[in-house]
C-alpha cells in the first residue's frame, strides 16, 4: 500500500529522492512533507548521514598534497551508500542506519 505525497509522487520514489539528492534533498523534502513520516524519516536519515560525511570529504580534500586522493577513497564508498539507500527506499523499505536511523526514527515517530 503506497501513499501520495504533496508533490504527487508515489511516497517510495520522494523517499528515494531524498538520498539521490544528499542532504540537501533531505533539507527540501522535510520542509515540504510535514505528514508522510515515510518520507519525512528518510528525508532525515539523509540529512543525518550526508551532510556530515560531506563536510567530513570536503575538509580532508584540503590536505595537502593526499588529501583529494583520500577524499576520493571516502567519497566512492558513499556514493554507493546513497545508491543502496535510494534502492531500499523505492522498494518501501524503512531501513534504519545502526545509530543515525533509530535517532531520525524517534525524530519522526515520536
Amino acid at each position: 500500500m503506497t501513499y501520495d505525497t504533496r508533490i504527487g509522487l508515489d511516497e517510495n520514489i520522494v523517499a528515494a529522492l531524498s538520498y539521490v539528492g544528499i542532504w540537501i534533498a533531505g533539507i527540501i523534502l522535510l520542509l515540504i512533507e510535514p505528514d508522510n513520516k515515510f518520507v519525512r524519516f528518510h528525508a532525515m536519515q539523509s540529512l543525518m548521514v550526508f551532510l556530515p560525511l560531506s563536510l567530513i570529504v570536503f575538509l580532508v580534500a584540503w590536505i595537502p598534497y593526499v588529501g583529494w586522493i583520500l577524499a576520493d577513497f571516502m567519497g566512492f564508498p558513499s556514493m554507493f551508500l546513497v545508491i543502496l539507500l535510494a534502492f531500499l527506499a523505492l522498494r518501501g523499505m524503512k531501513f534504519k542506519i545502526p545509530i543515525i536511523g533509530d535517532y531520525a526514527y524517534r525524530m519522526v515517530y515520536e
